[in-house]
């Protein structure tokens, strides 16, 4: 049961983001949160919202394709399909603890425009 509250949680979070309700994502969000990507490295809740919360309103959906649950620790990945026709596929780790989430690695994946490829800088 513990699996699907967290996929419940990780689906949730999602559709949150979607909506721009912060509110629900700092609530699924322990204090001690944790937050690496490419571009940030293991930055805490504060700078997270800070850097990272945007007004999504160029992001047409999120097709989640895989949520693996596995005790306190899960896989998501997921196509981004942004207005316009730009897409990218990421994969995260997300760790729960006390109910929470406590951490999120991201791993950014291949974009496309309209179905081509496109190379990113680097």
């Amino acid at each position: 049961m513990a699996g699907a509250n967290r996929a419940d949680t990780i689906r949730q979070i999602f559709a949150a983001y979607l909506a721009n309700d912060r509110q629900l994502v700092e609530n699924a969000f322990s204090d001690d949160f944790r937050f690496t990507s490419p571009y940030d490295d293991n930055i805490d809740k504060a700078t997270y919202f800070e850097r990272c919360w945007k007004n999504s309103d160029w992001i047409e959906r999120h097709e989640l394709e895989r949520i693996f649950v596995e005790g306190d620790e899960a896989l998501i990945t997921y196509r981004c399909v942004a207005k316009g026709g730009r897409t990218f596929r990421n994969t995260e780790f997300f760790v729960f603890g006390g109910g929470k989430v406590k951490r999120i690695d991201v791993y950014f994946g291949a974009t496309y425009d309209n179905g081509a490829f496109v190379k990113q800088p680097g």
